[in-house]
């Protein structure tokens, strides 16, 4: 059984929604992972705040936050076991941030040892 991760896209840098919007997010999300756990195929993850980024570019150009000069942002991610990229996928279709119009969920298989 391999390792995948799930990287969670925001096509907003910064999304304005009601602290009542994030927290029915929160729940759908805690649920979705939950159903995962049950499988026993979830092995780590976490949300990624949008304050107290940078990001170093070539030449150590320091830019402040994730957004700026982007379209999207990595709200956050979780690592799961599958048998495939298909079942991976399967449990990405699954993730309430699939909800924003624009959002997307990146699913990468883990490289281990020679797998890379």
């Amino acid at each position: 059984m391999d390792e995948f991760i799930l990287i969670m896209r925001h096509e907003d840098a910064k999304p304005q929604v009601s602290p009542e919007q994030m927290q029915v997010w929160m729940k759908q999300t805690m649920d979705w992972i939950g159903g995962i756990a049950a499988q026993n195929k979830f092995v780590s993850g976490t949300g990624l705040p949008f304050e107290d980024a940078s990001v170093v570019r070539h030449k150590n150009v320091v830019t402040n936050g994730p957004f700026g000069d982007i379209k999207e942002t990595i709200g956050g991610f979780i690592i799961v076991k599958a048998d495939s990229i298909e079942e991976a996928v399967e449990f990405a279709k699954g993730c309430p941030v699939l909800q924003g119009e624009g959002n997307s969920v990146e699913v990468r298989k883990i490289a281990k040892g020679n797998d890379q």
